[in-house]
C-alpha cells in the first residue's frame, strides 16, 4: 500500500470511528436515561434545537462551532469531540494491527462497546444488561463466524465458539470470586455485579487466556490508581469507584499487546532450560 493510499484509508477509518463515537455519545446518555436511541435527532442539551448536518460532523463540528451552540449559544461539552476522536483512535490503532479482515470490524465493534460501557459507568456508577448482554451474544456469534472463515470448517468454528465460551464463563466467575473476596475482606459491596456481566463479555470476545490478563491488568490499574487517589485524598476508603473502565483498559491492552506481554511473562517466571 503506497503512502497515498494508506493516508486516505487512514483518514476514512478515522471518519468511520468519529461517526460511531458521535452515536456512543448518544447511548451514553440516552440508555440511562431510558430515552430512545434514534428518536429525537441530535439536538443542543439547552435549547433542545436540532444540530444541522454540518454541526453533527464527528470533532470538526465542535470546534467548528467553538464549543457553543449556533442558535442559543450555550456551552457543549468538550467531552463529545474528545470521545469522536478517541473512538477515531481505537479504529486507527485495530485498522493497522488486523487490517482489512473479519477481525477488524470485530474488534472495531468490541472497542465500541467498551467505551461505551465505561462512559456510562464513569457517569453513573452502572454497566447496563442490554450493552453487556448483546455484546456478550455478539462476542459468541464473532468467535464463530471468525472461526469458520479462518479455518474453512464449521468443526473451527465450533471450536472457536467453545473458546469464547470458556472465556465468557470464567469471566463471570472471576469477577464474582473477587467480589465475594473483597466483602468480605472490606466488609461491603467491593464490586458491582455488571462487573462480572462486563468481564464475562470481555472473555466471549477474548478467549480464557486474554481475559485472564485483562482482569490482571484492570486489577493492578485500578489498586493504582485507587491507591493514589486515596493518597491524594479525591477518594475516601469506603467511597467506591467504577471498576468497568479499568476492565475496559486491560481488555484493549491485551487486544493489542496481549501476546507480547505473555511472552515475556513467560520467559521470566517459565524460563526454557538450557543446553
Amino acid at each position: 500500500m503506497d503512502l497515498l493510499t494508506a493516508g486516505l484509508a487512514a483518514v476514512i477509518v478515522f471518519a468511520l470511528g468519529g461517526s460511531i463515537g458521535s452515536f456512543i455519545n448518544v447511548v451514553v446518555y440516552r440508555l440511562p436515561a431510558g430515552l430512545s436511541l434514534l428518536w429525537p435527532p441530535s439536538r443542543c442539551p439547552h435549547c433542545l434545537h436540532q444540530l444541522g448536518l454540518r454541526d453533527n460532523v464527528p470533532v470538526l463540528g465542535w470546534l467548528w462551532l467553538k464549543g457553543l451552540c449556533r442558535h442559543c449559544k450555550g456551552k457543549i461539552s468538550w467531552r463529545y469531540p474528545v470521545v469522536e476522536a478517541a473512538c477515531g483512535v481505537l479504529f486507527l490503532l485495530v485498522f493497522w494491527q488486523f487490517g482489512i479482515s473479519v477481525q477488524t470490524l470485530g474488534y472495531w465493534t468490541l472497542c465500541s462497546w467498551l467505551l461505551a460501557l465505561s462512559l456510562i459507568d464513569l457517569d453513573t456508577m452502572t454497566l447496563p444488561n442490554p450493552l453487556t448482554q448483546s455484546g456478550l451474544v455478539i462476542g459468541l456469534g464473532f468467535e464463530l463466524i471468525a472461526g469458520f472463515l479462518l479455518q474453512s470448517s464449521w468443526v473451527g468454528a465450533i471450536h472457536q465458539c467453545m473458546f469464547g465460551i470458556v472465556g465468557t464463563v470464567l469471566g463471570l466467575w472471576l469477577l464474582d470470586l473477587v467480589a465475594m473476596v473483597g466483602s468480605i475482606v472490606f466488609g461491603q459491596a467491593a464490586m458491582g455485579g455488571g462487573d462480572a456481566k462486563l468481564a464475562g463479555m470481555m472473555g466471549a470476545w477474548l478467549g480464557w487466556k486474554y481475559m485472564l490478563l485483562s482482569g490482571f491488568l484492570a486489577c493492578a490499574m485500578g489498586a493504582f490508581v485507587g491507591g493514589g487517589a486515596i493518597a491524594l485524598g479525591l477518594l475516601s476508603r469506603r467511597q467506591p469507584m467504577p471498576f468497568g473502565p479499568f476492565l475496559a483498559l486491560g481488555a484493549v491492552t491485551s487486544l493489542f499487546v496481549g501476546e507480547e506481554i505473555l511472552s515475556i511473562y513467560l520467559r521470566l517466571f517459565f524460563p526454557t532450560s538450557s543446553g
